[in-house]
């Protein structure tokens, strides 16, 4: 896990992963002490002082104006996504409100349109540590028919997405590529810890799974910073065979920090086929048998 601060961990991430041919500057021999480019090199492409750059990867350095920030996204080649990571864990230093643990709900509107979709979309509402707010039935069927239908609705006992992907056995064998699931979902919690360093129970999340999965703390520390927005997945459902579904996620209105997540797969295939199959099974099974997740 990392040992300096989160800024200057995803720097020295960054730079790791450049070499001196990918920006352009001469190698000066082979015997380079440290992968990727030095802290010095980092700072002649942004423009500022190799003692400046030092110091704010050290984390000894106050928050790095905008055009600082500008010129690092530059300089390590980020991403639209990674220069926003960037601006997020540079403003961890100022102080922010403490968040609550059991505050987030669900819009009486919001769970009425779950309701309607659920027809002809699973779907589920998720919060701001990917917690299930809500969910469909088809949505329940389709990810998690191994738990209680109504566990969302118990603050304390909600089903977390991030958890159930590397904890959960049966979450992980309806994942085809289950590394590229699990990947995104670190991506994903990277973001959400630095839009939330105040967050105590999303930190508590993140401990859990660095104690419990190797696998989990060696995707952490690569760093990864991938939001959620659309994405294709092959699952291999137990009730209704493989299928292929395409998962969107959406901001609902006028809450922030609820996602609505939506699975639909491509008209007349195979898998729309199955997923007509998991509605009518979502529609007739009222109470799943509820599983832990596996140590």
């Amino acid at each position: 896990m990392d040992r300096t601060s989160p800024l200057g961990a995803f720097l020295k991430a960054r730079r790791a992963r450049l070499s001196p041919d990918d920006v352009g500057l001469p190698r000066y021999g082979d015997r380079r002490r440290v992968p990727g480019l030095r802290r010095e090199e980092v700072a002649l492409l942004a423009g500022v002082s190799a003692g400046y750059y030092t110091r704010l990867e050290q984390g000894r350095q106050a928050n790095a104006s905008p055009e600082v920030l500008d010129a690092l996204a530059r300089a390590l080649r980020l991403s639209p996504a990674e220069r926003d990571h960037l601006y997020d864990l540079s403003s961890t230093t100022g102080h922010r409100p403490a968040v609550s643990g059991d505050d987030e709900r669900v819009s009486a509107d919001l769970r009425t349109l779950l309701t309607t979709m659920a027809a002809h979309v699973p779907a589920l509402v998720v919060g701001r540590r990917n917690d299930v707010l809500a969910w469909n039935r088809t949505g329940h069927a389709l990810l998690a028919p191994h738990l209680d239908f109504a566990a969302p609705d118990d603050p304390g006992g909600r089903p977390n997405l991030s958890r159930l992907v590397f904890l959960d056995a049966p979450t992980r064998a309806l994942h085809r590529d289950w590394p590229a699931k699990a990947r995104a979902v670190v991506g994903n919690l990277r973001i959400l810890t630095a839009r939330n360093p105040g967050d105590t129970h999303l930190a508590a999340l993140i401990a859990e799974l660095a104690a419990r999965s190797a696998e989990f703390r060696s995707m952490w520390d690569a760093h990864t910073v991938a939001p959620c927005g659309r994405d294709v997945h092959t699952l291999a459902h137990p009730a209704v065979g493989e299928l292929t579904v395409t998962q969107q996620t959406f901001d609902v209105p006028k809450e922030p920090h609820q996602s609505l997540v939506t699975f639909t797969a491509e008209p007349g295939s195979p898998s729309t086929a199955a997923l007509e199959a998991l509605k009518t099974r979502g529609r007739t099974v009222d109470a799943p048998v509820a599983c832990a997740p596996t140590p």
